[in-house]
């Protein structure tokens, strides 16, 4: 057997920048974290000589053509196995909440069926083999940063260039700060899982208007000034920068935000949040805030949300168990 662990992430600044509409044009970038939360995907032999997946849902069949999991039908072809497999999955969290589980999930597969192959592949390989089942074959309208983010791990800041490379920069901050920062950070769920495909299909039309692009483009900058700020240790200017990046993501479609979100996040700020975003596509999942320790009890009492404790992951995917007879 062998068992594979891909951490989820959490992004700051940036999205919707490492989608293709606006990085052809400009560059895009993004600052964003992997985080201590994790999509395990394991493969058995299976004695059948079938293949059986085990997902929400359990698949048995004789070829990989019958498979109804895209990624898992996908992955299988890339590594050219048909047969005589079973493949299994456990995420800490849900799915649909704004943390890269589906980009997670990929890349936990490839690597697992790399793996069970007996080929050593690199991270770099895994995120864009993901990259390219994930948007060029399945046609998601998603960016590049989550397969990345969850192979590589830790803290970064990512460029997406119109040529396609994908420059990854480890922000390898001062021990102190960096412990600071990932103590100041609050996540809480705040229900309405959903499929972000909608809400990012409306983004990626609505960015081929001036001022939508114009806006991503803002936030680009605020990613680049979110990355000399967390060097520099000044970490009130990176809440603020927070605060200010979402005012623009909520502006980019009116899904994105609603009234019960736009109620807990003024709710946050009274208690003493400097500033937050709903993390992945929007309209639901998880909310962040950066909020210094002596306002936190305050706003977990404000809120009154359920909190998900975390903390930032360095590693990126890995093997964490492997039986090769």
């Amino acid at each position: 057997m062998i068992m594979i662990r891909t951490p989820l992430r959490i992004s700051f600044a940036g999205g919707g920048s490492d989608l293709r509409v606006f990085y052809k044009k400009r560059y895009g970038a993004v600052v964003s974290t992997a985080i201590n939360k994790y999509m395990n995907v394991m493969i058995h032999p299976y004695f059948h000589n079938k293949i059986r997946i085990k997902y929400s849902k359990t698949e048995d069949i004789d070829s990989v053509d019958e498979i109804r999991h895209p990624i898992v039908r996908e992955g299988l072809k890339l590594l050219d196995v048909d047969k005589g497999v079973e493949i299994a999955s456990i995420a800490d969290v849900p799915a649909r909440t704004g943390l890269g589980s589906s980009s997670s999930f990929t890349v936990s597969l490839l690597h697992a069926l790399s793996a069970y192959k007996r080929r050593l592949v690199t991270k770099k390989w895994l995120a864009e083999k993901a990259c390219e089942i994930e948007i060029g074959i399945l046609k998601e309208p998603i960016g590049k940063q989550d397969q990345y983010a969850v192979s590589f791990g830790g803290l970064n800041y990512m460029r997406f260039n119109p040529d396609e490379t994908v420059w990854i920069e480890p922000l390898t901050l001062n021990c102190q700060i960096k412990k600071q920062l990932e103590n100041n950070l609050l996540m809480f769920y705040v229900g309405n899982e959903r499929r972000a495909k909608q809400i990012l299909n409306e983004q990626r039309k609505r960015m081929r208007e001036e001022d939508k692009y114009k806006t991503v483009f803002e936030m680009v900058n605020i990613a680049e000034e979110m990355k000399q700020f967390l060097f520099q240790g000044v970490l009130e200017e990176f809440g603020k920068l927070l605060h200010k990046a979402w005012l623009l993501k909520r502006g980019l479609t009116d899904k994105i935000s609603n009234l019960q979100l736009d109620e807990i996040y003024s709710k946050a700020l009274k208690a003493g949040a400097v500033g937050g975003k709903i993390l992945g596509a929007g309209g639901g999942g998880f909310f962040l805030f950066y909020c210094e320790p002596k306002y936190q009890d305050k706003l977990r009492k404000a809120l009154n949300l359920r909190e998900l404790e975390f903390k930032f992951e360095n590693e990126g995917t890995k093997i964490v168990y492997f039986d090769g007879q």
